[in-house]
């Protein structure tokens, strides 16, 4: 597997999936409105809290550790083992909480006991939701690239009719609902995926779990956890005093454009997550992560600014083709945000090697750090030059990030192997 391949590969499945989402984005536009828009953000991000705790958290951990023991069947079958205990255990819990408290998240998160009913409908299926995440990790760390292109392309077709039907037909309620169900029936899809190959049986899911692989899955899922709790928080901390200074309609301008953000980006991101992640997690010596860090500043890097500034000249066709009339202020968060994506895209390219090799105390340190400083920024930014200053203050976020992850990763990169290896403290 190498860099080109796959992110041409990923590329497919982005494609696709950029395009439903677009497509969702006008759906959206149209039948829930601006501050719909916003509800749909506040409850993802609910979602991305939630859960962590249902085994999402391991996910990273699932991939590193498959492709580390790429001749180890195993040893993979034992991870697989003990990713999959913890996953049902921690479903089963979250979706009894979850249930029974539904109506105090729905006024939580989206200022209203009558929506709690979503999460009924996300407790139901919310131990397939895991499973699948699960399989995609296993897809991810065994470069089945093809498999995973494939999972992935059907889950976006799904999300988009299920979204499509769900949101014509019962407007706020009937998207949040679509969020809730389409990974969890996305499971039985990437369940017949993983079968149809010659590495895989269902039974390598069960069994008693492996006490040294779930130490090693907990350093990643105390990274998740901290990031889970940390992103989403900071998120909704924004999007709330954007809501209560400016008001929800802007609260939902500012969710459409970083939905727009994510979509673009997406290649990019993706092609981290399933090239970067496994590759890294196999390399043994500073000078080969070193050079794999130097190929994604030539090929990763230039793509997200080509992107970016496509996205920038295009932004009045974007408003007008993916969105509606409603939403033409969203144009004024373009240019910080495209500054923001473009730091955060080189920064990330060396925070996977921070998660690729388990720096668990730098990854926790950063993540609470920056994501405050996301928060505080936001209220300093905004109160001298207003809510189109919110963008800015992501991007200034990132620049110090960039920083961080330059001088406490890529140049203690030696000093890391050495202490691994044994050579030095």
């Amino acid at each position: 597997m190498n860099l080109v391949r796959t992110s041409l590969l990923n590329g497919i499945a982005v494609l696709i999936k950029m395009l439903t989402l677009l497509g969702l984005n006008k759906v959206l536009a149209v039948y829930v409105g601006p501050a719909g828009y916003a509800a749909i953000g506040q409850f993802q991000n609910a979602l991305q809290v939630i859960t962590v705790f249902t085994g999402g958290a391991i996910s990273n951990g699932v991939v590193k550790y498959t492709a580390e023991y790429h001749d180890r069947l195993d040893r993979q079958i034992r991870l697989w083992r003990t990713a999959s205990f913890c996953a049902i255990l921690g479903s089963l819990i979250v979706a009894v909480i979850v249930a029974i408290y539904n109506k105090e998240l729905g006024v939580l998160f989206l200022k209203s006991d009558e929506l709690g009913g979503v999460f009924i409908w996300f407790a139901s299926g919310v131990v397939f939701f895991s499973l699948n995440i699960l399989l995609l990790a296993i897809l991810n760390g065994k470069k089945a690239i093809i498999l995973y292109v494939v999972a992935n392309i059907s889950g976006s077709v799904f999300a988009f009719f299920v979204t499509f039907y769900l949101a014509v037909s019962y407007g706020l309620f009937g998207a949040l609902v679509s969020l809730a169900i389409y990974q969890s029936i996305s499971f039985f899809v990437t369940l017949f995926l993983c079968l149809r190959t010659d590495w895989f049986k269902i039974s390598y899911l069960f069994g008693w779990p492996d006490l040294g692989v779930a130490r090693k899955l907990f350093s990643f899922f105390m990274m998740a956890v901290v990031s889970a709790a940390c992103v989403p928080t900071a998120q909704i901390l924004v999007r709330n005093h954007i809501g209560v200074t400016y008001g929800w309609e802007v609260a939902g301008y500012w969710e459409a454009m970083w939905r727009l953000s994510a979509a673009y980006l997406m290649l990019v991101t993706t092609t981290l997550g399933v090239y970067y992640l496994p590759k890294l997690s196999e390399l043994i010596t500073a000078r080969e992560v070193k050079h794999e860090v130097m190929q994604g500043y030539k090929f990763i890097f230039p793509v997200a600014l080509l992107a970016g500034a496509a996205m920038y000249l295009l932004r009045d066709l974007v408003v007008a083709v993916l969105f509606s009339a409603d939403f033409y202020p969203v144009r004024m968060f373009f240019a910080g945000q495209i500054v923001g994506d473009g730091l955060k895209i080189f920064s990330w390219i060396l925070a996977y090697v921070m998660l690729s090799q388990a720096m668990v105390k730098l990854f926790i340190t950063t993540e609470i750090i920056f994501c405050g400083s996301l928060y505080v920024l936001t209220l300093l930014f905004s109160r001298w030059w207003g809510v189109e200053a919110v963008t800015w203050a992501y991007a200034f976020n990132y620049a110090l990030y960039c920083v961080v992850m330059y001088a406490c990763v890529y140049r203690r990169l030696d000093g890391h192997f050495d202490a691994k290896s044994g050579i030095a403290g």
